[in-house]
């Protein structure tokens, strides 16, 4: 899926900044319209499958009937795992992300594979799985930013900011909230806040607020009653209710890194897992429907706010259980509207509890609590502090709140980062073998390996050959260093020419002198991996084997010309974040 775009406006795109702000404009749009049209999807198919009259939704019933909410999870999921099984088999591999495109591919996404994520991410919560749409919106609106600027053949650097306008675009659209849409781009999609992309991320995410609001108003729906006063007390809660939502939100994550090892190692078909998920799913919504699907209406239903503090309790643990069982069997989805009913109801049960057993003079504002909790967990789970922040002053227009909500989201993000280390999306990373922690671009380190960078046509020489033998066929000048080779023509050690001349009438062989002869460099090694082979064994150079089995002398590579080019390559990655040309 690619269209060719004319040389020269793509020569116009590339050399003006105001060009980038343009497109980042339509990416916004685009990001806009990716929101209506999935959420407008999950509706029609809850219309269609729960029998709901035209603008319910789901999560706000307070009842449903119990062979919808057992069958179409059930069958939805096993529909959704035999069509990811057909998938994988068509496209044999796996959809890349916006932040692992980001860190290790240069912002290069596939449009065909974000439409069917996105797909699937609609599906999954149009059949009632307890699955967020944010990842399916940012992985649209981002995948569709990396269609166009790669059509545009777009700098490494502009593509990934324009990686994160989509993003930016998508969740301001998805939450009303501009600011912290920019936000979400800059701190999980960018990595970084430069000033070269101030200004198109924030056109994006303006752009994508205003399509969205103006085709369907969709905020948040949880208020405070007018501009709080805080007072210290509300402070310490705050900093409490911050550590409480850091270690709810690791354990959530753990927790779905656990149901997912339980499905792998239980020798069920994977296509069956989604379908199990399902299942459990209907069995918890026969309790409480308001677990089923991202949670959005929940949020919304303003009487949840006056329910009895056990009606909260349990809504709280089985909005929990839903999702582990749902993302963890299989089903797409993301933890950002999940992890905000979450911290909201969290929020409402601490305000709650400590007003029983307290009972102050001046009362707790479970509002005020609902919000700081929602940040705060969605702070620790989705990653982006910022981001939570101004979603909270957006939603709230409150100044005087978002100081507590500082405070418990620093304490959240924080104890998260000390005691885990990972956000959700990292942490699937981690699960997968992979090393990034963030969007922060090291594609660039992995591009650059040990063949591009190495010297070809190594001077050779026998390993029994004798010193001074070997003295008169390489004298002085003539190389500095010489790959020793065994009589089957394997790697057998490095020896350095002027070590040999200090005993150049010596007759005894030069495998005596030989360096490194367990140490070696494989092509496929990225520079980092060099760079830290070169302090482990403290060498000057290193001789590049085919394999550690058949130890065949390929090349050479110097610490000197290695840190020389990861130097180079830093110092292009310094500009192009500070848009130095």
């Amino acid at each position: 899926m690619s269209i060719e775009i004319p040389r020269r406006v793509r020569a116009i795109v590339r050399a003006r900044e105001s060009s980038l702000i343009l497109l980042a404009a339509i990416i916004g749009a685009m990001g806009g319209v990716v929101v209506v049209v999935m959420a407008t999807g999950v509706d029609v198919l809850h219309a269609l499958l729960f029998g709901l009259a035209p603008g319910e939704r789901l999560s706000e019933q307070k009842l449903l009937d119990p062979s919808h909410a057992l069958l179409v999870p059930l069958i939805g999921g096993l529909l959704f795992g035999l069509a990811r099984m057909l998938i994988v088999r068509w496209r044999g591999k796996r959809e890349v992300d916006p932040i692992e495109a980001n860190a290790l591919h240069g912002g290069r996404m596939s449009l065909r594979g974000s439409l069917i994520v996105a797909a699937q991410t609609v599906w999954s919560s149009g059949v009632g799985a307890s699955v967020g749409l944010e990842a399916g919106y940012t992985q649209l609106a981002s995948g569709v930013a990396s269609w166009l600027g790669q059509a545009f053949r777009l700098r490494r650097s502009d593509l990934r900011i324009l990686v994160g306008c989509g993003a930016a675009g998508a969740i301001a659209g998805g939450f009303g909230t501009p600011l912290a849409g920019a936000f979400y781009a800059f701190e999980l999609i960018i990595g970084s806040y430069t000033v070269i992309s101030l200004a198109p991320v924030g056109i994006a995410a303006l752009v994508g607020y205003l399509v969205a609001e103006a085709i369907t108003p969709t905020p948040i729906g949880i208020f405070t009653g007018g501009t709080s006063v805080l007072s210290l007390r509300d402070l310490v809660i705050a900093a409490v209710l911050g550590v409480l939502a850091a270690g709810f939100g690791i354990t959530l994550m753990r927790g779905i890194a656990v149901c997912e090892s339980f499905f792998a190692r239980s020798g069920m078909r994977p296509a069956l897992a989604p379908a199990l998920g399902g299942l459990v799913v209907g069995l918890l919504a026969l309790i409480s429907p308001q677990i089923m699907s991202s949670g959005h209406g929940a949020l919304h239903l303003t009487s949840v706010l006056q329910r009895p503090l056990t009606d909260l309790a349990l809504v709280f643990v089985l909005k929990a259980i839903a999702s582990v069982v749902s993302i963890g069997s299989g089903f797409r989805g993301g933890m950002f509207f999940a992890s905000l009913l979450l911290g909201a109801l969290g929020g409402q049960l601490l305000a709650s509890g400590l007003e029983t057993a307290w009972q102050p003079t001046v009362p707790l504002d479970v509002n005020v609590y609902a919000i700081i909790g929602m940040a705060a967990l969605a702070a620790s789970v989705v990653g982006g502090p910022f981001t939570m922040v101004f979603l909270a002053l957006e939603t709230t227009g409150d100044l005087w709140l978002t100081a507590a909500v500082l405070i418990a989201v620093i304490v959240s993000a924080q104890v998260t980062r000390e005691t885990f280390g990972y956000s959700f999306a990292t942490w699937r990373f981690h699960l997968r073998g992979e090393t990034i922690r963030s969007a922060a671009d090291v594609g660039w380190m992995r591009d650059l390996t040990v063949r591009q960078m190495m010297l070809r046509g190594v001077p050779t020489a026998s390993a029994d050959l004798p010193v001074s033998t070997f003295c008169k066929a390489f004298p002085l000048g003539s190389a500095k260093q010489v790959a020793v080779l065994d009589e089957d023509g394997r790697y057998a050690g490095l020896l350095v020419v002027s070590e040999a001349h200090e005993n150049e009438d010596a007759t005894f062989p030069v495998e005596k002198l030989l360096r490194h002869v367990n140490d070696m460099l494989l092509p496929e090694m990225n520079i980092k991996q060099a760079v830290r082979t070169f302090d482990r064994t403290e060498a000057e150079a290193l001789i590049v084997v085919d394999s550690q089995a058949e130890r065949r002398v390929i090349g050479l590579l110097t610490e000197a010309h290695a840190l020389r080019r990861y130097t180079d390559a830093l110092e292009l990655r310094r500009r192009d974040l500070l848009g130095e040309e």
